[in-house]
């Protein structure tokens, strides 16, 4: 378990080195602050802008009230709006329009 633990280790740290081989550092910048990642040009509430992500192609999205669901953490599945859910769920999804899905 401690070689595996020194191994896990030591990939991240090379990830981290290594240019282009891990992820964007605006990427990481946004995961430090426990942010999200969303293709909208804006956030959804109550989430705030905070930079960018994925080399400016995602905005970086912190929650401003801890009071917020992610729908995959919650188990479901963001689905485009043209398909029908058997049952829809509360949560966010990271595109505009789609919805949240415990079962399609």
């Amino acid at each position: 378990m401690k070689l595996f633990s020194c191994l896990m280790t030591l990939l991240l740290f090379l990830l981290q080195a290594v240019p282009d081989l891990g992820l964007p550092k605006d990427t990481l910048r946004c995961l430090e602050y426990h942010g999200y990642c969303f293709h909208l040009k804006s956030c959804p509430e109550p989430f705030a802008a905070f930079g960018t992500c994925y080399r400016r192609r995602k905005t970086c999205c912190i929650d401003t009230t801890s009071d917020y669901h992610i729908c995959q953490e919650d188990g479901g599945h963001c689905v485009p709006p043209e398909i029908s859910c058997v049952q829809e769920q509360v949560g966010l999804c990271p595109r505009r329009g789609w919805k949240c899905c415990t079962e399609v």
